[in-house]
């Protein structure tokens, strides 16, 4: 699992909130709202990094940060309210990795993410991408694309989007085919969400790269060619 989020925090609207946020954000992500099942899933390497949000009615948050540490070195964020010196060292000191004070603004709690995983990366076996568009690689397992030497940041559902035309890769692809199998059957938002990420991958990939990428066939849909 790549990139998973494990969210401890009691307030499930809150956690549902900041799931929504990450996933924007291209994360996946697990919640637990009481923080039983924290020193499980780290310790089954289930999730890549910890947010640890302790604030009443949920137990110590030394404690739980505590038990995760006798088990597993997996980076844990510590978010709180208190914005005082003792409490920064105190967290630091159990074990926290960083410590992150509320309210706080999104992009720096992902920023903070991609910090603590960028730390404790291991190291990567370098592997043929398993699908490329020309000079463009694809990589799943990593969720990685790379246009040459230069990573390309996609959010999780960019990549899906750009996984399934280099898999079909020469293929004319209608707009109804591709929302079926990159949204799925249950999808009921808007109908035009194709060409928006059409355009986005384009944004991102074709304009940034300076090569095109992925066609416009009028009438029909897309197609990724090299």
């Amino acid at each position: 699992m790549r990139n998973c989020v494990l969210i401890i925090e009691h307030d499930p609207s809150v956690s549902r909130f900041m799931q929504l946020k990450l996933e924007e954000a291209g994360f996946t992500s697990m919640i637990d709202n009481t923080g039983d099942s924290a020193v499980d899933l780290a310790g089954q390497r289930q999730a890549d990094v910890v947010i640890l949000d302790p604030d009443e009615p949920m137990k110590n948050g030394h404690e739980i940060l505590g038990k995760i540490r006798e088990i597993s070195p997996i980076p844990v964020i510590y978010l709180s309210s208190d914005n005082s010196v003792d409490a920064k060292v105190k967290a630091l000191n159990a074990g926290a990795d960083d410590y992150l004070t509320k309210p706080y603004a999104t992009r720096e709690l992902v920023a903070r993410i991609h910090a603590a995983l960028r730390r404790h990366e291991e190291p990567k076996i370098i592997v043929d991408p398993a699908f490329t568009i020309g000079d463009l690689s694809i990589y799943p397992d990593r969720h990685e694309v790379r246009a040459g030497d230069e990573a390309i940041d996609l959010t999780k559902k960019e990549f899906d989007l750009l996984l399934f035309l280099a898999k079909n890769k020469n293929r004319v692809i209608k707009r109804e085919e591709i929302l079926e199998k990159v949204w799925g059957y249950g999808y009921a938002g808007k109908t035009n969400i194709v060409d928006v990420y059409i355009r986005y991958l384009r944004s991102k990939i074709d304009e940034k790269v300076g090569k095109k990428y992925i066609h416009t066939v009028r009438g029909i849909g897309y197609a990724a060619r090299d």
